[in-house]
């Protein structure tokens, strides 16, 4: 599978969405007749698309939003709503300072610490209002706040970095024992992230009910950028499915995983589920609703670091609902709205009538397909141009 890239050094060849492209099968169905549905721990979900942790993109409001439509939208617990009282002001300020200083804003408001309390707050905020308490935050933390989610009734916790293994060496401060705290927990437990099949093997192993798969490729993020690290998200998906698999097979337990990050397209995300995800997370698309916090702005979650930011501000703007995003009607061109309605009408063509048929449809290495015959859309900035 390697390529020589020089004397005595191989190299994987890996692929991204843009890369390849999904075959029909022999047979079609009726797109409303689909199954999407996934499930976290027995639990279902009729919207496999969850919303990532940003603070641009998720707060209480849009976490019930979300939760009514019968996905999940992730609270970051190391984030503004748990920082600050009244969170809109802050997020005020970050949607009115210039390109130049937003970096050394976030940086400046991220020193706040978090409050115990608001973390108590917001979950019985969303809890009272009828969503789902879904909290993430990072491995530093998630010891005490891991008790203040369950103590308070969430319903998912999931514990994330830019890269997580199941053996974090460190003589500066004590280590997250991942395997004892999911044993802990009394409420799924989602790890991430990660792009090897030997890691997403070894996370499954000591006890995760989910993985989020990806390093870097977010539209907010610089991580590939600044550390040089990541793998393209299809061949990370094809890596963590095998291995998923596999544990299946040796343990009869099915844990599922979720492509994190790299789409912004209803054609990605049908892409992420052939190459075997269950579910996907994505942060740009919607950041760009109504309800969103953000305000039409999106920045990396890790934008605040103080000496090493790995993240920048970016401006998404505003171009519907949730429900616009979700389900449609569109009105953009481009593929960000009726995201639901591109993955069933794309399972409807495949002939997938539920996600894990969609993980055994043909994939072909077809870089053309983003440009074949579009040299109109692309003069013009439109559709796929853009």
């Amino acid at each position: 599978m390697a390529e020589w890239i020089g004397i005595g050094r191989r190299a994987r060849r890996c692929y991204g969405f843009d890369e390849i492209a999904l075959v029909p099968g022999a047979q079609t169905i009726n797109p409303n007749e689909v199954d999407t549905s996934f499930k976290i721990d027995g639990k279902k979900f009729n919207v496999p698309i969850m919303a990532a942790a940003m603070d641009g993109v998720v707060d209480v409001n849009f976490a019930v939003a979300m939760s009514k439509l019968g996905g999940i939208a992730v609270l970051n617990l190391d984030g503004i709503q748990t920082r600050y009282e009244n969170p809109d002001v802050v997020l005020e300020k970050i949607s009115h300072t210039s390109a130049e200083e937003a970096t050394t804003l976030i940086q400046s408001i991220y020193t706040t610490p978090v409050k115990e309390k608001l973390i108590a707050k917001r979950i019985k905020q969303i809890k009272e209002k009828g969503g789902i308490a879904a909290l993430s935050c990072i491995p530093a933390h998630a010891e005490k706040f891991g008790k203040i989610a369950m103590q308070n009734n969430a319903d998912i916790f999931i514990v994330q970095s830019t890269v997580t293994t199941t053996k974090h060496v460190s003589r500066e401060y004590k280590t997250l024992d991942l395997a004892k705290f999911c044993k802990s927990m009394k409420i799924p437990v989602i790890l991430g992230n990660c792009v090897t099949y030997e890691t997403t093997l070894e996370l499954m192993q000591i006890g995760a009910s989910g993985l989020l798969i990806g390093i870097g490729p977010g539209a907010a993020c610089t991580t590939r950028g600044v550390l040089g690290i990541g793998v393209p998200q299809v061949t990370a998906t094809v890596d963590a499915a095998g291995a998923r698999d596999f544990h299946f097979k040796r343990t009869g337990k099915y844990i599922p995983i979720i492509t994190d990050g790299g789409m912004n397209r209803g054609g990605d995300i049908c892409k992420a589920f052939a190459a075997g995800a269950d579910a996907v997370m994505i942060g740009s698309s919607f950041a760009h609703a109504k309800e969103a916090p953000g305000r039409g702005y999106h920045w990396g979650m890790a934008t605040s670091h103080v000496n090493l930011p790995r993240g920048t501000r970016i401006r998404v703007g505003t171009t519907g609902t949730l429900k616009d995003i979700l389900f449609g009607p569109a009105k953009v061109d481009d593929g960000s709205q009726n995201l639901m309605g591109a993955l069933k009408t794309s399972m409807g063509s495949l002939g997938a009538g539920t996600i894990k048929q969609m993980h055994d449809v043909e994939i072909i290495i077809a870089p053309s397909i983003q440009t074949e015959g579009k040299i109109f859309q692309v003069g013009q900035r439109v559709g796929m141009g853009k």
